[in-house]
């Protein structure tokens, strides 16, 4: 997916006075992310890389000295949202937040700072260890949204206004 297929959530951010930057982690030169093998070991390289691009644009927005007064919050759907995962689980002490949005593969980080919210599809379920426990999401505040009549492929911009308002 585009990045520019969630401008719905980043216009809903910049309308509330958040700085918003969207990321395209996959160019059209680079290989397709694989669809067979064990996911969280075949997808890893992608998500490292994806890691990397979000430093690289923290790093250069600090060059350029775009002053924002805030730690970082990440958003991130599907794979975006095993990125942003996997972000939190290497520098949870750099985020203040970390939204998924449906992500599949890799768990969520099981802290209390980020601040961790995930809301969940109707029609797609997570591998086992990705969603905290019970005892987890209450034990570090981690806030988990079924969204019943949300769909996987529904949570861009191609969904019905209310679902999105719903998001």
């Amino acid at each position: 997916n585009s990045y520019l297929q969630y401008s719905y959530i980043g216009n809903a951010l910049a309308a509330k006075g958040y700085y918003v930057v969207s990321i395209q982690h996959e160019l059209p030169t680079d290989s397709l992310i694989p669809t067979t093998g064990i996911p969280q070991v075949v997808r890893r390289p992608f998500w490292e890389r994806g890691v990397e691009n979000i430093r690289f644009v923290w790093h250069w927005l600090k060059r350029k000295q775009i002053k924002y007064d805030c730690k970082t919050s990440l958003i991130g759907h599907s794979n975006g949202g095993d990125i942003v995962s996997l972000f939190g689980n290497k520098y949870p002490d750099s985020l203040s937040a970390i939204i998924s949005l449906d992500n599949r593969r890799f768990p969520l980080p099981r802290t209390a700072i980020p601040k961790i919210s995930s809301l969940r599809s109707c029609d797609m379920k997570a591998d086992e260890g990705v969603l905290p426990t019970i005892e987890e999401q209450q034990a570090n505040e981690i806030r988990i949204v079924n969204l019943a009549d949300v769909k996987h492929d529904e949570m861009d911009d191609t969904g019905k206004s209310w679902q999105k308002r719903k998001i």
